[in-house]
C-alpha cells in the first residue's frame, strides 16, 4: 500500500474526526494482529465479533486512529455510519489513485480458476495484482485493492456473493475496466430464489464499471446468452459450441493430463493447451483469451499464460498416490461444478476402476434433493464404476443414479468419513481413479488425507 494522509482517509470515509490529521498512513487493518506504526484500524462488526472491542487495543499497538461507528474510550475515532461501507469507500478512493486496467470476475462456478488464468495472461504484459485465496467478498476485495502500489500495472479481482447488492457494492469500489461472468448456476439459490435472480445479481458487476467497459460472457450458458446488457459497451462472447462467437474452441483433444485445442477468433486460429482436464477449463481459458485480446496482450503471450496455469489446493487438483489418481475438488460444490468434476473423472486416462465419491452440496434451498438427484443421474451417464456418498443429502445421488439405470449394487452410502476412507482404501488398486467432491463444509478432503 502506498502512503495516504490521514486527512484523505477521513474525507474518503465521510467521517467525523476531531484530532490532528497530518499523519501518514501505510496500512489499513481490520485485525489487531496486523497493526503496525502508520496503521488505521477499522472496527468491523460481525455476527460473533465486534471490532469496537479492540479499538483501544489497536491504539496501544501503534494505530494512528480507528474507524468506528461510535466513540470508544482510549481511541482516536473517525466516526462513520457504517464501518463496512467505510472499508469499501476507502478502498474505492485508493483504487482511484491508480489509472490501471482492472478486470472484475464473477460467476457461479469457475470464477477462481478463470481469475487465475486471466491473471497469468495479463501478467505476460503487466505487473499484475490478483485476488488471493477466497478474499472475494466485501472484506477481502477491498483488502486486495490496498495491495496496489506504484509498480502495479493491472489487477484481476474476483467477486463472490450470497445475496443481491454485494457485487454492486464491490463493483462500485473497485471500478472494473473489463468485466467477466463465467456462468449462472444455482449456488445461493436458497437466498436468491431463482437463476434469473442470480443472473441479475451477477450483472451487478457492471454497476461500478468504467464507462464502455467491455463485458466477457459465456455463450454456452443459456442465461448469459440471453442476458440483457445495458449501456454502450462491447460484449465479447466465447463458446465451445457456437462458431458465431467472438472467440470459440475447436478440435478439443484430451492428451497427457491436459487439453489441446484451437482458439478461433477474428478469422484467425491459434493452437492452445491447458495443463488440466475438462471442457469447463477450456471455457475458462477462452475467457482469459478474450481478456488478453481486450488488453492487447500478444497472442503468443496469451497462449503462454494459459498453458502455465496449474490447479491449486482443493480445486480439481489431480494427485497420484501409490498408482491411484485422485481428483480432489473439495473447495465448494453446486450442480454445475459437480458435473464438471465428474467429467474430469471420465477423461482421466486409467486402466482401472473409476470411483465417484460425493458429499453433500449445501445451501441449495428447498430444491436441494432435486439437485442432488440430478447429479446422480449425471453419474449414471458417466464412466463411473462406483458411486460412494457421504452425508444425509448425498443419499439422493444414489436415488438419481439408480433411477437412471445405475446398478444399485455399485452404490454405497456412508455416515462416517473414517468408515468411508477405510472402505475405499480396501478397494483401491493401482491404475484406479477417484473423484472426491463436495461442499467445503463437508471436508471430504479428510478422506483423501486418511487414505
Amino acid at each position: 500500500m502506498e502512503q495516504m494522509k490521514l486527512s484523505e482517509i477521513v474525507k474518503a470515509v465521510k467521517g467525523s474526526y476531531g484530532y490532528p490529521d497530518d499523519a501518514l498512513i501505510d496500512n489499513i487493518s481490520t485485525d489487531t494482529r496486523t497493526i503496525t506504526e502508520g496503521s488505521v484500524f477499522l472496527a468491523l462488526r460481525g455476527a460473533r465479533f465486534d471490532g469496537h472491542d479492540f479499538a483501544a487495543k489497536a491504539m496501544e499497538l501503534g494505530a494512528q486512529a480507528v474507524i468506528t461507528e461510535r466513540a470508544v474510550e482510549g481511541a482516536r475515532c473517525i466516526i462513520v455510519d457504517s464501518t463496512a461501507q467505510a472499508l469499501l469507500d476507502l478502498a474505492g478512493y485508493y483504487r482511484d489513485k491508480f489509472d490501471i486496467p482492472l478486470v472484475g470476475v464473477t460467476g457461479s462456478v469457475g470464477k477462481t480458476t478463470t481469475k487465475d488464468m486471466i491473471s497469468l495472461v495479463v501478467a505476460q504484459k503487466y505487473k499484475t495484482l490478483k485476488t488471493q485465496g477466497n478474499l472475494n467478498n466485501e472484506i477481502g476485495m477491498p483488502k486486495t485493492l490496498f495491495g496496489i502500489d506504484k509498480q502495479t500495472r493491472a489487477a484481476v479481482i474476483e467477486m463472490g456473493m450470497s445475496a443481491r447488492g454485494e457485487i454492486s457494492r464491490m463493483s462500485m469500489s473497485c471500478k472494473p475496466s473489463v468485466c467477466v461472468i463465467t456462468n449462472i448456476g444455482v449456488s445461493h439459490i436458497e437466498k436468491l430464489g431463482s437463476q434469473e435472480n442470480i443472473l441479475a445479481a451477477k450483472l451487478e458487476i457492471l454497476d461500478g464499471a468504467k464507462q464502455g467497459a467491455p463485458l466477457v460472457l459465456n455463450m454456452d450458458d443459456k442465461f448469459l446468452a440471453n442476458a440483457v446488457v445495458h449501456g454502450l459497451r462491447k460484449v465479447w462472447y466465447y463458446s465451445v459450441k457456437d462458431k458465431n462467437c467472438d472467440v470459440y474452441a475447436a478440435n478439443i483433444i484430451n492428451r497427457n493430463a491436459g487439453v489441446d485445442f484451437d482458439i478461433c477468433y477474428g478469422g484467425e486460429i491459434a493452437h492452445a493447451r491447458i495443463n488440466c482436464i475438462g471442457v469447463h477449463n477450456v471455457k475458462n481459458a477462452l475467457a482469459a483469451f478474450c481478456v488478453g485480446l481486450i488488453l492487447e496482450v500478444p497472442v503468443e503471450s496469451i497462449l503462454e499464460g494459459i498453458e502455465s496455469f496449474r490447479p491449486e489446493g482443493l480445486r480439481q487438483n489431480i494427485t497420484v498416490k501409490n498408482g491411484v489418481s485422485f481428483v480432489v475438488d473439495c473447495y465448494n460444490a453446486a450442480p454445475d461444478s459437480m458435473r464438471s468434476s465428474i467429467s474430469v473423472l471420465d477423461q482421466l486416462e486409467t486402466d482401472g476402476m473409476r470411483y465417484c465419491v460425493l458429499a453433500d452440496m449445501l445451501e441449495l434451498g428447498e430444491r436441494s434433493a432435486e439437485f442432488h438427484k440430478a447429479v446422480g443421474k449425471y453419474v449414471a451417464d458417466s464412466h463411473a464404476d462406483r458411486l460412494y456418498c457421504f452425508g444425509e443429502l448425498a443419499r439422493n445421488y444414489i436415488l438419481g443414479a439408480v433411477e437412471n439405470g445405475f446398478d444399485k449394487s455399485r452404490c454405497m452410502h456412508f455416515s462416517d468419513k473414517d468408515e468411508l476412507a477405510d472402505y475405499l482404501r480396501s478397494k483401491l488398486r493401482k491404475g484406479d481413479s477417484v473423484l472426491l467432491k463436495g461442499s467445503r463444509g463437508m471436508a471430504l478432503e479428510k478422506v483423501f488425507e486418511a487414505i
